[in-house]
Formats: structure tokens, C-alpha cells, sequence
């Protein structure tokens, strides 16, 4: 069995405003973490999703629901798409601890 759990999962690019207080404690969580700002945002997310009760019966009951005003997705070029599939990731630090 391997020691490390490696998935892949499709990444896309959207546009998102944030507020500059948030934008700033991301990139500071980001340092605190040696993780990329996308992956703090994304991994908050995923958190909030999964602990929100009331979402996930929402979900459920409202499968078809769509937002009013959805993420803006920018759709990836030839070239963008080969150098995703290059690995595009968290960096590596040999020296941080995770």
C-alpha cells in the first residue's frame, strides 16, 4: 500500500471579487500553510461545503438550483490546457514541515 494518497482532480480558472481583507488574510494563510492562495481558497470551500448542514439538504432538494450570477469560468487555451497537465500544483519544500 502506498504511503501517499495521490488524486488528480481537474482544475479550472474563474474570477471571483473579493473583499481586500480577505484577499490579504488568504495570501497570509497561504504563507502560514506553504500552500498556493488557489489551494486555500479551494480547500476553505471544500470545508465549508462539507460542515454546513443546511447546504447539503439544500443540495439535495434543489439539485437543478442555479445561481443568479454563477462563477465566471474562463475556458483554457491549447497551451494553457498542456502546460496544466505538466503539473501545476502545491510546490515543494523539503524543508517545510507539513
Amino acid at each position: 500500500m502506498p504511503l501517499l494518497e495521490i488524486t488528480s482532480n481537474k482544475k479550472i480558472t474563474a474570477t471571483v471579487s473579493l473583499d481586500d481583507a480577505i484577499a490579504k488574510q488568504i495570501n497570509v494563510y497561504a504563507a502560514f500553510t506553504n500552500a498556493s492562495a488557489d489551494e486555500v481558497v479551494n480547500k476553505a470551500l471544500e470545508y465549508v461545503f462539507s460542515k454546513d448542514r443546511e447546504f447539503q439538504k439544500y443540495r439535495e432538494e434543489n439539485s437543478t438550483a442555479r445561481a443568479s450570477n454563477p462563477l465566471r469560468i474562463k475556458k483554457p487555451t491549447d497551451a494553457e490546457s498542456s502546460s496544466t497537465k505538466a503539473g501545476r500544483g502545491r510546490r515543494s519544500n523539503p524543508m517545510a514541515a507539513d
